[in-house]
């Protein structure tokens, strides 16, 4: 049983959250499997094992539908923690079926591919004239300029909620995804829970609306199914709300800032990427690659497996690392080089198994529309200032983006 050197994986440490790569490059040669100590946790490095992994049925995102806490030789989470848990139990990227089942099969009717399609031409000029303020103004924060207001306007609008209602939408999510990192300190718990407490009030008040009043929206949508037998209960609803808002925009913003931020370190790239626009579909998959925001994935060991000859028992939970996975040479040739134009790219960055992002193809229309409004209106845009790492690691981004014309 390979045990990993905690000086090359902290994820604690800034300098490794500015740059993991080279540490995963080790634990890719230690083995396919590696306990952590700190975190109690099974690393998973390799591309081959996290992609199987994502598909095994003997691990979970949750326990709970077999086990009971004491069962799984788990404690039970602060009862002060109790509406963050209630909030987060009951949306469908921790559950497991049938309620998984269930509850994917009705938001899937949001997401078709002709659904997804009818909302480019909004999501294209919604684009458009967030990059010509970024203009108008002679630069910006790309971060609150153009890659938040885009995704959360965007999935607010598939929801149904009022423009007006939209600026708490943001620093809820970034509270409540705290909750996400590795060992969240009791302040981040705190933030999580009133948030929670929150956009939970905040989504029944909506929903009773949508009751008296339907929309063309998804939260009519899920209420019209209910009432017509495809039962989804109150806090399934308000869960399913929230994970499609924060899964929704926390992923497309992040991934915006990660893939213009190394294409300013790339401007090899840049520069082709600038004469030929037509890479923009290959160029959005790469830097999802490159430097996904999503960089760790927990799931429960809900049956003893064993990797590579080493028993991962029952209770245990396995952290498949998104971002080493990505960067593997058994996999993608010449991994750390930043190539728009890959052709082969089979990146893990949207999961897989049944847990595959809903939203993938609308993320992909959306990091497509604003990398196309910047290359086409600002195509001068350049980096002002060097930008700062947020400390979060699992959920990877940067605090801002400056850049100028």
């Amino acid at each position: 049983m390979a045990v990993v050197d905690a000086l090359s994986f902290d994820p604690w440490d800034p300098a490794f959250v500015a740059d993991p790569y080279p540490a995963y490059a080790e634990l890719r040669e230690r083995g396919r499997v590696i306990y952590y100590e700190p975190t109690d946790q099974w690393l998973v490095p390799r591309h081959a094992d996290v992609s199987a992994l994502l598909r095994e049925r003997r691990l979970g995102r949750t326990y709970q539908h077999r086990f009971t806490h004491e069962d799984f030789g788990r404690t039970a989470p602060p009862a002060e923690q109790e509406p963050f848990h209630t909030l987060n139990d009951h949306g469908m990227l921790d559950l497991e079926p049938p309620d998984h089942t269930r509850i994917r099969r009705l938001v899937s009717k949001a997401f078709t591919p002709r659904t997804v399609e009818r909302l480019q031409p909004y999501v294209r000029r919604l684009a458009g004239e967030l990059v010509d303020r970024l203009v108008a103004a002679g630069g910006g924060d790309l971060l609150s300029d153009v890659a938040e207001p885009l995704p959360v306007a965007v999935i607010a609008e598939m929801l149904g909620i009022p423009e007006s209602d939209r600026a708490p939408l943001r620093p809820w999510s970034a509270d409540i995804c705290g909750m996400y990192e590795l060992s969240p300190s009791k302040e981040t718990a705190a933030k999580a829970v009133r948030a929670s407490v929150e956009f939970s009030e905040y989504l029944l008040e909506l929903i009773a609306a949508r009751r008296k009043e339907p929309g063309d929206d998804l939260i009519s949508g899920l209420i019209a199914a209910h009432d017509e037998g495809d039962r989804l209960t109150g806090q399934e609803m308000i869960s399913t709300a929230v994970l499609l808002l924060n899964a929704g925009h926390e992923a497309t913003v992040n991934a915006t800032v990660n893939g213009w931020w190394a294409l300013f370190r790339n401007p090899g790239q840049l520069a082709a990427l600038r004469a030929d626009h037509s890479l923009v579909p290959t160029a959005v998959e790469e830097l999802m690659r490159y430097d996904t925001p999503l960089q760790l994935f927990e799931r429960w060991v809900l049956d003893d497996i064993e990797i590579d000859g080493t028993t991962v028992p029952r209770g245990a939970e396995i952290a498949m690392l998104f971002g080493s996975a990505n960067r593997d040479p058994a996999v993608f040739a010449d991994p750390d080089r930043l190539d728009l134009a890959r052709a082969e790219n089979p990146h893990i960055s949207f999961s897989a198994g049944i847990h595959y992002c809903i939203g993938a193809p609308l993320a992909r229309i959306e990091l497509a529309a604003s990398m196309t409004a910047l290359l086409e209106r600002a195509p001068t845009l350049a980096l002002a200032a060097e930008p700062r790492r947020k400390p979060n690691f699992v959920i990877r981004g940067l605090e801002g983006l400056s850049v100028t014309l």
